[in-house]
């Protein structure tokens, strides 16, 4: 009933509102006269021109009402003007039946019973409203399961103006207020109880805190930071707000407003996706997707709930990862889906088989791998035994399995490469591209792209962190880019590249231009409302260049080659690249695994070489494993 009452037209509901008045100003004034006679009757005189009066009293009082706006606010929002434009509307109301009665020569209507009748029209008209608004706004935030709890750190004025704000949003729902000053602990204000920072670690998990913002713009810098890094630890996201007050008179800067957001970061503008590519591969299947739990592979499983797949498996390695996408994916409501979680590496073929075949998969998308650039550098051997042999089991199991699409995750890190891990998946790239070529069962595809904006191996929650510590911000060489695109529009676009393949396929997101690592930096310092500088004034931000680390290019690319054609979407491109027939990688992929058993490093290298002929190694860190320095 209440939701159908907030979605009728704005017309409509001033038109109830009449009516509503209307009833209340009638039956307030014959309770008037109830209270002044002490009985309850219809007052009545000669010529019953009393009893008119007293129901024609709406036609006096709704045009003064429509004067005074009461029928323009929005009751959801009311606050105090409007409760005094109410005040002053019926104090004009009661002044002109004042003045008719007198002017008039209508009897049996005492004085008292104007008093009466202003002060119960106050309450009645007054009191509606709040009413409606306290009912309207507890029945939306108890039917939208998607508000935030969050929890106000300060209990000063600026806590209190942002606990009245949040309480009208349509995305925060405070809960309560945290303070040091003991002398605020156990009070109550507007509603919300203030407690001590010791319980915040109860009261983020029996309240299922996401947010805390923290309201004390008074503080100094450094004592910002100290309760910073005191609710760091906290598994929720901290944000740092000022009082609405306390900004517009310049006491604070906009710098300790809210989050960044990252769509500001890329100013990029997202292709409307296909309905039919999405659910090509989906709809109505077994999906499988392996490192489910990182960044990329995660929202997969997130777009991939909503497609109306049979049933999603999540293979993941790691054991909180697993837990975590598992958990967040459970209190979805997901009736007509199953999720399984199962843990295992991809390096585990007959494990990997196992699953795929008691499922009976339809599709795999294969986002498994380690692609943290220096870590794979230092261990080349499980960087290799992971992403080429874990990638060659998942593809040999879909064709004994008769799994019908195949999907790999790529990186540009695979183009001309000079790090270890961008070698393994362009190796990777090319056992797929060989296998696609010697069978026609499993239809195997590969997606390229950049950095995704937000993924755990991403400088943006680096730099985030580093900004909110009040910097250095770190950044390896001024004239380094790279591409980037949001997370959530990279995976979509996997998945619509994914149902556009004909077997072998590679395909290449577009990625726009690409952007300076330094130009991100000092953008972010202009977001958060900080400035540039040597750090001698308060809201100064450093940057500190650290210099490139082993393996690591200036600047990235998508396309080894020319030969790339469009496809049906405009952010998709299929390239036509060429690579080392699968006889050739067999013979070095024996090498590899003799010398991943006898942990040679420089072989492994060598070998990658030999399969990747763009390969130009810089030096890598895991010459230090071989340096006379480290055996000494």
């Amino acid at each position: 009933m209440i939701i159908y009452l907030i979605n009728l037209p704005r017309l409509v509901k001033q038109i109830i509102l009449f009516v509503v008045d209307s009833f209340l100003l009638i039956l307030i004034l014959l309770s008037s006269f109830a209270i002044r006679n002490g009985f309850w009757s219809i007052p009545h005189n000669e010529g019953e021109s009393l009893n008119i009066f007293i129901f024609c009293v709406p036609f006096i009082a709704i045009p003064i009402f429509i004067k005074f706006g009461l029928y323009r606010a929005i009751i959801r929002y009311i606050g105090f003007q409007a409760l005094w434009q109410i005040l002053k509307a019926i104090s004009l109301y009661a002044l002109i039946i004042g003045l008719i009665l007198f002017m008039t020569s209508i009897k049996g209507f005492p004085r008292s019973v104007l008093i009466i009748n202003w002060l119960l029209a106050i309450m009645a008209i007054g009191g509606s409203r709040l009413f409606s608004m306290w009912l309207i706004n507890k029945f939306q935030r108890n039917s939208n399961l998607l508000y935030k709890n969050v929890l106000i750190y300060g209990a000063g004025s600026a806590g209190r103006e942002l606990s009245i704000a949040l309480k009208y949003s349509n995305e925060f729902n405070p809960v309560a207020l945290i303070d040091d000053d003991h002398s605020y602990q156990g009070r109550s204000l507007g509603g919300l109880e203030v407690l001590s920072p010791l319980k915040l670690a109860i009261l983020i998990q029996e309240k299922n805190i996401s947010e805390i913002f923290l309201a004390i713009p008074s503080l100094t810098r450094k004592r910002r930071s100290e309760i910073m890094t005191f609710l760091s630890h906290l598994p929720v996201q901290i944000r740092s707000l000022p009082g609405v007050s306390e900004l517009a008179r310049g006491k604070v800067n906009i710098s300790d407003l809210t989050e960044i957001s990252i769509k500001d970061l890329l100013g990029r503008t997202s292709v409307v996706a296909d309905k039919d590519l999405l659910a090509h591969n989906i709809s109505n299947k077994v999906v499988l997707v392996t490192g489910a739990g990182g960044s990329i592979g995660s929202e997969l499983c997130r777009q991939i709930i909503y497609l109306n797949a049979k049933i999603l498996i999540l293979y993941e390695l790691s054991e909180f990862a697993l837990y975590k996408i598992n958990s967040e994916l459970s209190k979805l409501d997901l009736s007509n889906l199953k999720i399984y979680p199962i843990l295992g590496s991809v390096q585990n073929k007959n494990r990997f088989s196992k699953v795929v075949n008691l499922f009976k998969v339809d599709t795999i998308y294969h986002s498994a791998a380690y692609k943290h650039v220096p870590m794979v550098e230092l261990n080349n051997t499980e960087g290799v035994k992971n992403n080429i042999f874990g990638t060659l089991n998942c593809a040999e199991v879909a064709i004994e399995e008769g799994v019908k699409t195949f999907v790999l995750i790529s990186t540009d890190k695979a183009v001309r490469p000079t790090n270890t891990m961008g070698a393994t998946k362009r190796f990777a790239e090319q056992l797929l591209q060989g296998i696609a070529n010697s069978q026609n069962q499993t239809q195997f595809s590969i997606v390229r792209f950049g950095n995704v904006l937000g993924s755990s191996g991403s400088v943006i929650p680096l730099f985030k962190k580093q900004i909110r510590e009040g910097g250095p911000i770190t950044v390896t060489d001024a004239n380094m880019t790279r591409y980037f695109m949001l997370i959530t529009e990279a995976v979509e676009l996997v998945i619509q590249a994914g149902a556009m393949a004909s077997s072998g396929d590679v395909f290449v997101l577009d990625m726009g231009q690409p952007i300076s690592i330094d130009a991100l930096a000092r953008k972010m310092i202009d977001l958060s409302g900080l400035q540039y500088g040597d750090g001698n004034q308060p809201n100064d931000i450093t940057i500190e260049y650290t210099g490139i680390r082993p393996g690591e290019k200036l600047f990235e690319e998508l396309l080894i080659g020319d030969n790339v054609s469009k496809t049906s979407h405009p952010m998709i491109m299929r390239a036509k690249e060429a690579f080392i027939d699968l006889s050739t990688l067999k013979l070095i992929l024996i090498n590899l695994d003799s010398a991943i058993i006898n942990n040679d490093s420089k072989l492994i290298r060598k070998l990658l070489v030999e399969a990747v002929p763009e390969f130009n190694p810089q030096s890598g860190i895991e010459d230090l494993l071989y340096s006379k320095d480290v055996k000494n």
